[in-house]
C-alpha cells in the first residue's frame, strides 16, 4: 500500500518535466486517488463481503499493483484519472481488510503491541519506492519505466503477503464484535473535523514535495533523498505517538501530533536550505500513520455502540479532505506560482485540528 498509494509523489516531477502537465492537472490526478480511497473505504467498511476478508484483501493487492504498472500505458490524462481512482479504491481495500485481519489474529495471539509493525508497512513501502525511484532515475529512466518497476514491485509484495497471510480459520468465525466505547457525542463531532482537516492538511506536502524541491534550484539536488525522509520517518511513528498516548492520553497525542505535522507543513515552505526541507520530510512522515493510527482509536473509545458508524465518518471526513487538497494546491500554484499560500492553508487546517482535539486538562 505504501507504494501504491504514495510513489505518485516521487515520479509526478518526472511526469510534470516531461509530459507538461501542470500542477492543477497533477493535482486532479492525485485527488481522483483520493475519491477512490473515499468510496473504498466505506465499502470496505461492509459488516460481510462475499468470499471472505482475505480474498478481498489479495485482490485488493493485485488491483494495486496492476493499476499502479497501468500508468505507463499511455500519455492521456483520462486514463491517469481512471487509473488513479481504481488504485484508491483498491489501497482503501487494503488498508481496511489488512488491518482486521493482522489485529484480529494479534488480538487472539495476546500480541496486540505488535500492531505497531504492521502500520510500520506503508513507512516502508514508501522508502522503498523512493530508493527505487531515484535509484533508475539516476541511471536515465523515463516517468513510465519508473511507473512499471513500481508496479513490479508491487507484485513481488503480493507474492509474499500470500505465502505469509493464510486463509482464515475459526479465530475469524469466533471474533467477538468491536467493544463499545463510553459515548462523546460533542468530542467526537470534535474528532471527525479534525479528522478531516487532517486529510486536507497533510495531503497537500505529501503529494506536491517532491515537486517543490524540484521546482527550487538551491535544493533540487534533495529530491532524490526527500521523499524517502518521509518514510524512513514513517516506519517507527506509529509505535512513537502510541506511547506518547499512553503516558499523556490518547486526545493529546492525537491533538500534538496535528500540531506537529503543522510544524512541518508550514516549514516546508517558509524554511531555506536542505536542513528545513528534510526536517519538514521528517515531521511529515513521523506523524501520518501516527494521527490515523491514534484517530481511529480515539474514535472508537468515543463511540457509543458500535463503532462502525463512527469508524465511516471519521472515513469520510478525511476522504473529503484529501480530496479537495490536492486541486485546491494544484489550482492556487496556477495563480501565484508558488505553494506558499496552499501549504500555509493547509498548515492552519492543522493547527485547528490541534486546537478542536487538545485537552488541557486531565479528565
Amino acid at each position: 500500500m505504501g507504494i501504491g498509494r504514495f510513489v505518485y509523489t516521487p515520479i509526478l516531477p518526472f511526469m510534470v518535466e516531461t509530459l507538461g502537465l501542470s500542477q492543477a492537472q497533477a493535482g486532479l490526478v492525485a485527488s481522483a486517488n483520493f475519491l477512490g480511497y473515499l468510496l473504498g473505504a466505506l465499502g470496505a467498511a461492509k459488516a460481510s463481503l462475499p468470499g471472505g476478508r482475505r480474498r478481498w484483501f489479495l485482490i485488493a493487492l493485485a488491483v494495486s499493483a496492476f493499476t499502479t504498472a497501468g500508468m505507463a500505458a499511455e500519455a492521456w490524462l483520462p486514463l491517469f484519472l481512471a487509473l488513479r481512482f481504481a488504485s484508491g479504491v483498491a489501497s482503501a481495500f487494503v488498508l481496511v481488510l489488512a488491518s482486521a485481519l493482522v489485529l484480529d489474529r494479534l488480538a487472539a495471539a495476546g500480541r496486540p503491541g505488535l500492531s505497531a509493525l504492521h502500520f510500520a508497512g506503508v513507512g516502508s513501502g514508501i522508502a522503498l519506492s523512493a530508493v527505487l525511484v531515484a535509484g533508475m532515475a539516476a541511471f536515465g529512466s523515463d516517468w513510465r519505466e519508473l511507473w512499471l518497476a513500481s508496479g513490479g514491485l508491487s507484485l513481488l509484495a503480493l507474492l509474499a503477503v500470500f505465502r505469509l497471510v493464510p486463509p482464515e480459520g475459526a479465530e475469524a468465525a469466533a471474533a467477538k464484535p468491536p467493544a463499545a466505547g463510553h459515548g462523546d457525542r460533542r468530542r467526537l463531532i470534535a474528532l471527525v473535523i479534525a479528522y478531516g482537516l487532517f486529510g486536507f492538511g497533510y495531503v497537500i506536502t505529501a503529494t506536491f514535495i517532491s515537486t517543490l524541491v524540484r521546482l527550487t534550484p538551491e535544493i533540487r539536488w534533495l529530491e532524490s533523498y526527500v521523499w524517502l525522509v518521509v518514510g524512513l520517518a514513517a516506519i517507527p511513528s506509529v509505535l512513537v505517538w502510541s506511547w506518547l498516548a499512553g503516558r499523556l492520553g490518547t486526545a493529546r497525542g492525537f491533538a500534538l501530533a496535528c500540531l506537529t505535522q503543522g510544524v512541518g507543513v508550514a516549514l516546508s515552505v517558509l524554511g531555506s536550505g536542505a536542513f528545513a526541507v528534510l526536517l519538514a520530510a521528517a515531521l511529515l512522515g513521523g506523524t501520518i500513520m501516527g494521527i490515523t493510527a491514534l484517530g481511529l482509536v480515539y474514535a472508537r473509545a468515543l463511540s457509543p455502540g458500535d463503532p462502525r458508524r463512527s469508524m465511516a465518518l471519521m472515513t469520510a471526513a478525511f476522504g473529503l479532505g484529501q480530496m479537495i487538497g490536492p486541486g485546491f494546491a494544484g489550482y492556487a500554484y496556477g495563480l501565484g506560482q508558488s505553494f506558499l499560500l496552499p501549504s500555509l492553508v493547509a498548515s492552519a487546517a492543522l493547527f485547528i485540528a490541534f486546537a478542536l482535539t487538545m485537552e488541557w486538562r486531565r479528565r
